[in-house]
């Protein structure tokens, strides 16, 4: 388990490793979040300007371009909590376009081997309740009144 937050370089490497594992194993998920850091979570000098108290949502319009946390874990549930990966990264808003063009490819990379998922079960269960409703007698789209 990761404490703090890794380097952009490091956590696309770590990445790949985990979408790797997974593949490896043949099953398993990876969740990949991501959010704006508000004003609160960041360093008292980065929000020197004050915000106008006027504004309801003074988050809405931020004095400056804030940055993005990226988050990647392999989903592992509480009873198997040390088995348990969890990834961050900060990107700041100049490097997003780069940062996102190699996270791009990392994740295309790493769902290149996932199979189409089964839903044949599904069609066979919405056949039946249609079957099963169909025969209540009544004209479907006809008016009560």
């Amino acid at each position: 388990m990761a404490t703090g937050h890794l380097s952009t370089d490091e956590f696309l490497i770590r990445l790949a490793t985990l979408f790797e594992s997974r593949r490896s194993v043949n099953h398993g998920s990876v969740f990949l979040t991501q959010k704006r850091l508000s004003p609160h979570d960041l360093p008292k000098a980065a929000t020197d300007t004050p915000l106008p108290p006027s504004s309801p949502f003074p988050d809405l319009h931020p004095p400056h371009p804030l940055p993005i946390l990226i988050r990647a874990t392999n989903g592992k549930s509480k009873d198997k909590r040390k088995d348990k990966i969890k990834l961050s990264t900060v990107i700041q808003a100049d490097e997003l376009e780069g940062f996102f063009m190699r996270y791009a490819d990392v994740c295309k990379a790493g769902m290149s081997g996932l199979k189409k998922r089964d839903r044949s079960g599904r069609k066979a269960k919405g056949k039946a309740k249609k079957k099963k409703g169909a025969s209540g007698g009544g004209v479907e789209g006809e008016k009560k009144g």
